[in-house]
């Protein structure tokens, strides 16, 4: 549940800094990427779309993406996410507990 809410949130921001930033704005214009994250057993996950310099965001496993990253579990997608070390993910990775996929 904390992870569901935590992508709802980042989703949120994410679509308030497209709107709002120029800096944002600028920056994504050149992106075309389609990036879920998601838990294995797919109970928790998101869609997220940058497309051009326009954000988009969407609940659920069910369509297409260009990268996953997929946590074995809610608690560690929650605990490598809100992590204030840089290494989190590389270390999560490490454990087995991240895998990414294309």
């Amino acid at each position: 549940m904390r992870l569901s809410l935590l992508l709802f949130a980042l989703g949120q921001i994410l679509k308030i800094a497209s709107l709002g930033s120029k800096k944002f704005k600028h920056y994504i214009r050149k992106v075309d990427a389609r990036i879920l994250i998601r838990t294995e057993d797919g109970k928790h996950a998101r869609l997220f779309r940058f497309n051009k310099g326009s954000f988009s965001s969407r609940g659920g496993n069910r369509e297409p993406f260009d990268v996953a990253l997929t946590f074995k579990d809610a608690a560690s997608g929650f605990a490598v996410l809100t992590s204030k070390q840089k290494d989190a993910s590389f270390n999560a990775a490490a454990e087995g507990k991240l895998k990414v996929e294309a």
